[in-house]
């Protein structure tokens, strides 16, 4: 197990996350297969810091239902950033995974260290 340390102070969340996600599955790696989770954990430091480009704070909207008729619930990225920026993160680096039976293993190597 390797853990590599990134730090987000000043990077942009979808090159960080895609990033990630290439890690995560291993393929930086000359043992690269594609049926084995990996073995590389990313711990991800200064998080608060992260940047996104363009009007995206305001145009850049998550949604989620909660299962009731019209109960569509929709939240933008500067409403999502400053309640957990560590959930904005992981989003995007699910969204960049296989969607297979490892995406969960892999999303479990990533740590995110909070600011104390």
């Amino acid at each position: 197990m390797t853990d590599i340390i990134i730090d987000a102070k000043n990077q942009k969340l979808g090159r960080l996350a895609s990033k990630i996600a290439t890690i995560l599955q291993n393929k930086t790696s000359a043992a690269f297969n594609p049926r084995l989770k990996g073995e590389n954990k990313v711990i991800v430091k200064n998080i608060e810091s992260l940047e996104i480009t363009g009007k995206k704070a305001d145009q850049k909207v998550y949604y989620r239902h909660t299962g009731y008729m019209g109960h569509l619930r929709e939240k933008t990225y500067a409403e999502a950033f400053a309640s957990d920026p560590s959930w904005v993160l992981k989003h995007a680096v699910r969204g960049m995974l296989p969607k297979n039976r490892l995406q969960d293993k892999r999303m479990k190597q990533l740590i995110i260290e909070k600011k104390s």
